[in-house]
């Protein structure tokens, strides 16, 4: 196929890369050498040097090879917020040859439990206030040992003695976790464990370094397999694509999650990787955002619409300073134009638009962020090594400028398949093409535009949910009859959960019953935000509920009062 895209490609970003052939945390060596005592992370207060982190991180790579047995290969899960605690687990685990799995610690039981059991993970590395919940899976799974945490350990003179009080007050527990038997204390690990330097052999194209959970049209959760050679393509590319920051002296604002693969390369690899400053947030809060830009200076800050459209809608944005923001590459859910428009009215600096999945490490597409005009409403163009094509739903071959088709993936972040799910994988491919399962189209200049999404997933402030996990919790309470979910418009998060319900005969039931009951199976944010009951529910001709009708009499509803 004729790239058509690269003629708009500025001379500073190259059409193909020489990649380094490394491990991921190879970049944390480098980077210890060039940048040492370089701040390499600012955590509410607190300074870590690039050598404190490569330092911690060979500590927990060696306790957890000579401690708890880790081999290469097996899987270790982090289920942690944004903190240093996450960064070093993460570069400490690639050390000790075993593969990270990401765990969203908003994860409940269930879907805690069903994540460990498919990946097989042997350690997790998690915090006090989530022990409880790791505790209850731990005779269901593999895992042997859990590592734990605390938020206070990275905090400076006085926050570190006062957060323990704040936590209580905000969660209403408090864990106390002694160093003994299969628990242990990651304080207790980097005062004792060595930092040797370890050398495992690595197979760049298929060693891997990464388990990703993501869903896919079933609903259930599948293992995206992504190698060091994924990883490393697509930070590079990112890196290219920003081509005017320089080197050791960026710094980037740290709220995406790393549990999140868009959080993990924007910021967690790139930033090593170019000697960046990292300034980590735990979570997002629209005034504490507002002051730590104006305080800490960031240059570059990757994000979600919601993320911004939060910021934008705080009443005190405009007694900010937010110049510092040269850059900022928008990704995980659809961005709105006036949005993009606004944020760079108050920083001065500029916003595109990506697009990725979770299945290519995540970028595939972007918008150029200088010299180059935005094109409102397109992902931008295909990425340096990256081949795009719109594919026909009826020949799968591509379909030429305009025609709307499925938006294919050719490259070397493309994932390696899916963890133990072969047949899943094959489905997924076509003639070397990954499909993405979204709608689009190409213009004349190489440009992609996305119309719909295939997939029934929502995209709810950044977070993919899958309407099927939660019709299936909908279907255990025992008044439901039957249920459907689908994500309607929303300003704010893009999509929200909506629940349709039929009651069984005779049943009652209120939406706080059924919102309480959710709310013990599943993490806040999958939680539907409305429900509706209903007599019965649009259905085809052999039964097969439409959801789509569903979303488009919401949208109906919506235009019409818009109107009237």
């Amino acid at each position: 196929m004729e790239k058509i895209w690269l003629k708009h490609y500025p001379e500073e970003i190259p059409h193909e890369i020489a990649y380094k052939e490394q491990a991921v945390h190879e970049y944390l060596t480098d980077a210890a050498k060039l940048y040492g005592e370089k701040v390499a992370v600012h955590f509410l207060g607190k300074d870590i040097t690039f050598i404190e982190l490569y330092e911690a991180s060979l500590k927990f790579a060696n306790y957890l090879k000579d401690e708890l047995g880790i081999k290469k290969g097996d899987r270790v899960a982090i289920m942690l917020p944004n903190t240093p605690q996450s960064m070093i687990g993460y570069y400490g685990t690639l050390y000790a040859g075993g593969i990270v799995v990401q765990t969203n610690p908003l994860y409940m039981e269930r879907e805690l439990q069903y994540q460990m059991k498919d990946s097989g993970a042997k350690v997790i590395l998690t915090l006090d206030i989530l022990y409880p919940r790791v505790s209850k899976v731990l005779n269901e799974t593999d895992l042997e040992n859990v590592i734990v945490t605390e938020i206070k350990e990275y905090l400076p003179f006085p926050k570190n003695l006062v957060y323990p009080y704040i936590q209580k007050k905000q969660y209403g527990i408090k864990v106390k976790v002694s160093h003994s038997g299969n628990t242990h204390l990651l304080p207790t690990i980097l005062k004792e464990a060595s930092a040797t330097p370890i050398e495992t052999p690595l197979d760049f194209e298929n060693d891997l370094a990464l388990l990703q959970y993501t869903g896919g049209t079933t609903g259930f959760p599948k293992g995206v397999m992504l190698t060091h050679k994924n990883l490393i393509v697509n930070t590079s590319m990112s890196d290219k694509w920003l081509y005017k920051c320089k080197k050791g002296e960026e710094s980037i604002l740290g709220i995406l999650p790393f549990f999140h693969v868009f959080g993990m390369t924007s910021v967690l690899i790139l930033s090593v990787m170019a000697g960046y400053k990292i300034i980590l947030m735990p979570k997002f809060d629209a005034g504490d955002t507002l002051k730590t830009i104006q305080k800490q200076k960031p240059t570059l800050f990757p994000g979600a619409p919601t993320i911004y459209i939060g910021l934008l809608n705080h009443p005190d944005i405009n007694k900010y300073d937010l110049s510092s923001i040269h850059a900022c590459i928008s990704g995980s859910a659809p961005l709105p134009v006036e949005v993009q428009e606004n944020f760079e009215k108050v920083t001065g600096g500029k916003m595109v638009e990506g697009y990725g999945l979770t299945e290519t490490s995540p970028v595939t597409h972007a918008n150029f962020v200088w010299d180059r005009p935005y094109v409102k409403g397109s992902i931008g163009v295909p990425w340096p090594d990256t081949e795009s094509a719109i594919l026909s739903f009826e020949t799968g071959e591509p379909l030429p400028p305009g025609e709307i088709g499925e938006i294919a993936i050719k490259g070397p972040q493309v994932m390696k398949g899916y963890w133990n799910r072969p047949e899943d994988t094959a489905s997924t491919f076509r003639d070397g093409w990954l499909l993405t399962g979204d709608l689009g189209y190409m213009n004349e200049d190489g440009y992609f535009f996305i119309v719909d999404r295939k997939k029934d997933m929502i995209i709810a402030g950044g977070f993919n949910i899958y309407p099927r996990e939660i019709e299936e919790i909908l279907y255990e309470h025992p008044a439901v009859q039957e249920a459907v979910c689908a994500g309607i418009p929303d300003p704010y998060r893009g999509e929200t959960v909506k629940a349709y319900v039929v009651l069984k005969d005779g049943k009652q039931l209120t939406e706080k019953e059924l919102d309480t009951h959710c709310r013990k199976f599943l993490a806040a944010y999958k939680v539907p935000r409305i429900y509706e009951f209903r007599d019965e529910l649009p259905k085809t001709a052999v039964g097969k509920i439409l959801r789509r009708a569903l979303v488009d009499e919401e949208k109906q509803k919506q235009s019409s009062e818009e109107i009237s």
